[in-house]
């Protein structure tokens, strides 16, 4: 690859003169153009306290009081965990690791860590009783900033079989109950409650060992590639290209593209929604599935461990697994990242953030604006490609990632953006020729855990 410095300013141009929202195809993997190859719950009126905390009031009767804190409104019932990590449905927020899990819906804050942006409507919270959760091990800037790949383009051998040993590969159905196909936004058919699931456990995984776990949005997707990087460079006696033993993930998406579809309420949306369900329902699947193989296999409850790649829309829920759940995902790998507005108008998260994932660079600059330290909990790499997708106002995907790697640089983030040179969207030849540098970039610095 060769440097570039900043983006090229030339490539920020897009027209502005179409103003609807894009709703066309294009951005869904079946496109030709797509693929290439310690916590407390209140309920019921209860009163708990935490300390460093926060003071929450929902309409279900609850009231956690702390000291030093803000007060944040929910609705049915909210939560405070003192060193642990926090969920709402319409809301979720973040506090230090393994202290225990608490739910509630329209937004909750953790103590001892902090709070992160809403999902349904709700407000961005701010850090209580303590600004960064779950610092990522910091290994340096090496291969951090902004760099072109192309015209020409040669695949990564690495992404190759080499004959080195293999792992095991399991199938299963997941069907979901977070995304049950009853959504009033959906418009578009079909749309797939029930999954069928590919995992690949590589054959340096020691059972009973917390497992590493990389999720694949629009499975098997990229799967064959990633599979193949593991047989390789687990075992590589380099340290600057060795991978630690993940497992591999691989999600369909549930149907069609872009406003009104399963796909894009899961994957454009701008909430905890999809991370939820791949935690809680997907990956519980998973791990029961593979126990068969490997009786004491668990995965890794360190966000340090976990990531998500995809392209496109599965790209920006990538970004958006990590952004609004880095107490569950950090390390995020997006191609011809989506990170424009391509929200459903007509989702209760429009209210909050009306212009989807253009938000996160552009107008209410939310990556800009955050307080919660995930400059320190999060290493990103995305990439979007000279001739890529631009469908007017808000919808540039090149000026998207590039507005989108300016800030996180300005911000102070982990962070390496790729431009590939002569190509379009999701090109194939980028994905070959960048993937495996991708893959040892991302899990820099990744210690084991021992939980």
């Amino acid at each position: 690859m060769k440097s570039s410095g900043s983006p090229r300013a030339a490539a920020l141009l897009v027209s502005l003169a179409w103003g609807g929202l894009f709703t066309g195809a294009g951005c869904s993997p079946q496109s030709a153009i797509e693929r290439g190859t310690g916590g407390s719950t209140s309920s019921g009126g209860a009163t708990n306290t935490s300390s460093g905390g926060a003071t929450n009031t929902s309409s279900g009767g609850a009231t956690n009081t702390g000291s030093g804190g803000e007060t944040p409104q929910g609705t049915g019932g909210v939560s405070v965990s003192t060193g642990g990590r926090v969920a709402g449905s319409g809301g979720s927020s973040f506090g230090g690791q393994d202290g225990g899990t608490s739910s509630g819906s329209g937004g909750v804050v953790g103590t001892g860590g902090v709070s992160g942006g809403m999902s349904g409507g709700g407000t961005a919270g701010s850090g209580v009783g303590g600004r960064i959760a779950n610092p990522l091990p910091d290994p340096g800037a090496d291969g951090d900033g902004d760099s072109m790949v192309g015209p020409t383009y040669t695949s990564q051998t690495d992404l190759n079989g080499k004959g080195n040993p293999k792992g095991k590969s399991f199938s299963l159905q997941v069907t979901s109950t977070i995304f049950d196909g009853k959504d009033s936004t959906l418009t578009k058919t079909p749309v797939s409650v029930t999954r069928t699931i590919q995992v690949y456990v590589p054959a340096m995984y020691k059972d009973g060992t917390p497992a590493p776990v990389l999720v694949i949005q629009d499975g098997p997707g990229e799967l064959g590639q990633v599979s193949n990087a593991l047989d390789n460079l687990t075992i590589s006696t380099d340290a600057a290209r060795k991978l630690p033993a993940f497992v591999v993930v691989a999600v369909p998406n549930g149907g069609n593209d872009s406003i009104g579809s399963e796909r894009g309420l899961e994957y454009d949306t701008m909430s905890d929604r999809y991370a939820r369900y791949v935690d809680s329902e997907v990956l519980t699947a998973v791990a029961d599935k593979v126990k068969g193989t490997y009786p004491k296999f668990k995965f890794t409850k360190d966000p340090s461990g976990r990531g998500a790649l995809g392209c496109s829309s599965g790209g920006a829920a990538a970004f958006s697994m990590a952004w609004f759940r880095p107490d569950l995902f950090s390390r995020v790998i997006g191609y011809s990242t989506t990170l424009v507005a391509q929200q459903d108008p007509k989702s209760p998260e429009a209210k909050t953030y009306p212009h989807g994932d253009w938000d996160y660079h552009s107008d209410l600059e939310v990556i800009k604006n955050d307080t919660t330290g995930r400059e320190k909990m999060l290493r990103v790499f995305i990439n979007a490609n000279q001739n890529d997708l631009n469908n007017g106002d808000r919808h540039g995907w090149l000026m998207a990632n590039q507005k989108t790697a300016a800030a996180l640089k300005a911000k102070g983030f982990h962070y390496r953006f790729v431009e590939g040179m002569g190509v379009g969207h999701c090109d194939g030849q980028v994905q070959s020729a960048t993937l495996a540098d991708a893959l040892i970039w991302v899990w820099r610095g990744y210690q084991p855990s021992g939980m």
